[in-house]
């Protein structure tokens, strides 16, 4: 800044100076005139204007009046701007400033590069009031702004709002950035989609100093809609209050109204749950500025955070319980969080563990944990994590705290190529006992005379008061008290048995324990008395049993038929009995054989039957007829005797004729010939 001076005689020198050079032009302009009287009048007005600018210096747009402001109430440097539009590159400023007393002192600060500069208040006239204005020097052109009034101490424009938070609450929008003092801030807004077409609403509202943040609530919009906002703010304070410049367009995103939906599925890899997550995509409206997501991994020896920006995830946890988290995270907040359980793998061969590591040295990246469970699904109740780290002090509190008779599920960890691996997994005990509660809800149920069934619900863990190895079931007759009672040995995992052969109309007494390696607990007793046998029963099984008989008789029968049929039987000669006897004499007695000729005929059914009866029937006839003719030629009998005795043969060959039928039907049955049998039956030929 340089002084110029303010008494009077620099102020004469200045204005004789100015007058000498201004008399000086006009004599050179009027020289100029008549030199060129020759041209148009319009052409000597162009060279007058001409050479009345180049009097002054070349012509140029003057730059806009300075603008000097503080940024905030407790600042001391003060920023001075102005706008400038010219195509020159070199371009430089001078700034003037003086105050508006009667004795005025013109300052300058000058060579300024840009159009703005910062200075502090030693270097400014604050507390009065000052004009200011600028000189712009592009080539040989020199411009002077309009000048400006005003006291800079009253003169505060803030900063525009930068780094703009943006969150939802229910239909209502809040925004805040980073000012310490509270202000006016004019909001803008519009939906995102179609914003182009969209109008900008307006809304003036105080902010809420929350320091060192400023908020404000831009109430009645549509959370599940995206936004286009933009703010500019100004001091409540300040006598002088400038408006800030606007702050760049912010996108707000539609806020998550639900959780993302995951799906999990858990594969067991060597002592490692590999779980893989995977869930659907965000409404459109929520991620327009993208999305991430937060999987949160929670054991009770490591917690890890995972950020991804896909829709899926794979986590490798250990045997023990864990807790997996998934949040999504846009500009306008978070989602609510998606919970994934993963309970701990439960092995089917799970038995109590013969030794641990508790009172030995642990090594680095191995925890021991504890979970003291109540519940069959493995759920912890309480959880002890030692590690090499806290071993002293956990190793005292599980000594102290850890219950006798509770189970505790056991696990020992290590980390394995950067993943958690279980090494050991059994059950626990600090101390073991008998259970404390019989079976639950023990039933009998007796539906037949032999049989009945039992059902039971196992004893919860909460009172095994150790490890169960299984369940005793003893039966006892009631009315026989000198016979013991029997009793036979039921998995643990068993809640229901079958009873048989029992005696009919029978009372019995049940008792069910539970048997850990201590001792046997407190017993659930049961009665129940068998069905009476009903004699129907014995009645169906007798008419069953004669029904069996009676078919196998039948069955019988239709098969010797079938067999007579299918294989005809073969006949034996009958042989004659006879005494065994000393011969009479040495000349043993022989019986020769005696042949018959039989000859067969066929039957025709126009004609009569012939047969040997009939050959022989005839033969009888012929000699009988020729006997006749010889006794009716000898006697001389008349021809009415002979129609008598004609109608009465004919009456005896109808008798013979019949007797012959009778005769015929045995001869085709059997024809016995010396003790042999001939079937001619089905051979007549």
């Amino acid at each position: 800044m340089t002084f110029l001076g303010n008494t009077n005689q620099l102020c004469e020198h200045r204005l004789a100076s100015w007058a000498l050079l201004h008399s000086v032009m006009i004599i050179f302009l009027l020289y100029l005139m008549e030199s060129f009287q020759h041209l148009s009048s319009l052409n000597g007005y162009v060279i007058f204007l001409l050479l009345a600018t180049i009097s002054k210096g070349s012509a140029c747009e003057p730059p806009s009046s300075p603008l000097c402001f503080r940024q905030d109430e407790d600042k001391n440097v003060y920023i001075c701007e102005w706008d400038f539009n010219t195509t020159e590159t070199e371009v430089t400023f001078d700034f003037y400033f003086n105050d508006s007393s009667e004795i005025a002192s013109k300052y300058k600060i000058g060579d300024i590069k840009e159009n703005h500069i910062e200075l502090g208040e030693e270097r400014l006239i604050v507390t009065l009031r000052i004009d200011m204005w600028v000189e712009a020097r592009a080539g040989k052109s020199i411009c002077t702004s309009p000048i400006r009034s005003g006291i800079l101490q009253h003169t505060v424009k803030y900063e525009p709002p930068q780094n703009i938070n943006v969150s939802w609450l229910r239909n209502n929008l809040s925004l805040s950035w980073e000012s310490k003092y509270p202000s006016l801030a004019e909001v803008w807004f519009r939906k995102y989609q179609n914003h182009e077409k969209e109008s900008w609403e307006k809304r003036l509202m105080n902010t809420t100093n929350k320091a060192p943040k400023q908020k404000l609530l831009v109430v009645n919009l549509l959370k599940n809609t995206a936004y286009q906002v933009q703010i500019r703010q100004r001091s409540i304070q300040a006598e002088t209050a400038l408006w800030s410049n606007w702050s760049p367009v912010v996108i707000v995103p539609a806020e998550f109204e639900k959780p993302p939906l995951v799906r999990s599925t858990t594969t067991l890899l060597n002592g490692t749950q590999q779980v893989n997550l995977t869930w659907e995509r965000m409404p459109q409206a929520a991620v327009i500025r993208g999305v991430t997501y937060i999987v949160d991994v929670t054991q009770p020896c490591k917690k890890k955070s995972h950020n991804t920006k896909q829709n899926s995830y794979t986590v490798y946890v250990s045997y023990s319980a864990a807790n997996i988290t998934v949040i999504a995270r846009n500009a306008a907040g978070l989602s609510p969080p998606a919970v994934v359980h993963v309970p701990a793998a439960s092995a089917p061969d799970l038995k109590t563990c013969d030794k641990t590591m508790l009172d030995k040295k642990l090594k680095n990246k191995m925890c021991l944990e504890f979970y003291e469970l109540q519940d069959a699904d493995l759920i912890p109740e309480r959880v002890w994590c030692l590690t090499s780290k806290n071993r002293t002090n956990k190793r005292k509190e599980i000594n102290n705290y850890m219950k006798n008779y509770t189970r505790y599920l056991y696990f020992e960890h290590k980390s394995h190529d950067g993943k958690p691996q279980t090494g050991k997994m059994c059950l626990y005990y600090k101390k073991e006992g008998v259970p404390s509660k019989e079976p639950q809800n023990f039933l009998t149920v007796s539906d037949t005379h032999d049989s009945a069934d039992l059902t039971w619900k196992q004893i919860s863990y909460e009172h095994l008061h150790g490890f169960l190895t299984h369940y005793k079931l003893c039966t006892v007759k009631i009315n026989s008290q000198s016979k013991p009672p029997e009793c036979i040995n039921i998995s643990s995992s068993a809640t229901k048995h079958h009873l048989k052969d029992l005696t009919p109309a029978t009372k019995y007494n049940v008792t069910l324990a539970g048997v850990t390696q201590t001792g046997e607990g407190p017993v659930a007793m049961q009665s129940f008395t068998t069905l009476r046998e009903k004699p129907f029963n014995v009645w169906i099984s007798f008419g069953l049993l004669l029904g069996f008989f009676l078919f196998s008789i039948f069955c019988t029968v239709v098969l010797k038929r079938i067999k007579s049929k299918v294989f005809p039987p073969v006949p034996k000669p009958v042989m004659p009995d006879f005494n065994l006897r000393p011969p009479e004499s040495e000349d043993m007695w022989e019986r020769k054989e005696e042949v018959h000729e039989v000859t067969l005929h066929k039957l025709v059914p126009e004609q009569k039957p012939v047969s040997e009866a009939t050959v022989l029937k005839g033969e009888w006839d012929d000699e009988a007829g020729q006997q006749v003719e010889k006794d009716g030629c000898c006697s001389g009998e008349s021809d009415d005797e002979s129609s008598s005795l004609a109608s009465g043969d004919d009456t005896l060959r109808k008798a013979d004729l019949k007797n012959l039928e009778q005769v015929e039907t045995e001869l085709a049955m059997l024809i016995y010939r010396n003790g042999l049998v001939f079937d001619v039956k089905s051979e007549l030929l």
